[in-house]
Formats: structure tokens, sequence, C-alpha cells
């Protein structure tokens, strides 16, 4: 088959400036790799991010103050799941008042715990 247009020059893959000098470019390349992929490389320690976490329970509070939170909390989640529960029918049902009794049960603990806690000694 005969081509009509011709082949293109031959041309150096990598664009070349006479300004630059190619030692220079290299080493700059190479740092630029180095820093990203083997920050070992240049002595440094890679930096982790600062821990901080997303839920943070003050240590200070004591125990009765952590039990009646708890406490709430498995109220709200006791009523959440009694009303999807009573909000659909069918067999998904059925686990979600398996799931508001297991609340209920834990509920009840707390509750307790509270109760010896408030005795007086």
């Amino acid at each position: 088959m005969f081509k009509i247009t011709p082949n293109p020059p031959p041309t150096d893959p990598i664009p070349h400036d006479p300004a630059l000098n190619p030692q220079k470019v290299k080493e700059a390349t190479d740092r630029a790799l180095d820093y990203y992929l083997r920050p070992e490389a240049l002595g440094a320690p890679p930096s982790s991010p600062p821990f901080r976490p997303v839920y943070l329970v003050d240590p200070t509070l004591d125990e009765e103050t952590l039990l009646v939170e708890a406490c709430e909390s498995l109220s709200y989640a006791h009523s959440m799941a009694g009303n999807i529960a009573n909000s659909i029918g069918g067999p998904e049902r059925k686990p979600l008042l398996a799931l508001q009794q297991v609340i209920m049960l834990n509920e009840l603990l707390v509750n307790r715990l509270l109760d010896k806690l408030r005795v007086p000694q």
C-alpha cells in the first residue's frame, strides 16, 4: 500500500532545551521522585497525621453520669426500634422487635447498676 504522506522526521522523544543541563534535570527529577516515593531516602521520617479521636468521652466524668447518659441513649434506641417495628410488617418486623428487646434488656441492666450506685453505703 502506498502512503500519501511521508514519514515524519525522527525526533527526540524528550523535548530538549539546549539551555538546560541534562544532569541537573535528572537530579531534580530524582529528588522529586524520592520526595514522594521514598521519603526515607531524604533522611526525614514520613509524617503521619496527628491522632484525633472522632468521639471522645470526657475522662473526668463520674460513673453515675456515664451510666445516666448510657441509659438515656438506650431508651431512645428502644423507642426508635419500637416505632420502626410498628411501622412495618411481615418478616422484617421480627428482627426489629428482637433488637428492641435486646436494647430494653440492656437498659434494664444499666438502670439496675444506677440503683446500686445510688444506695448509701
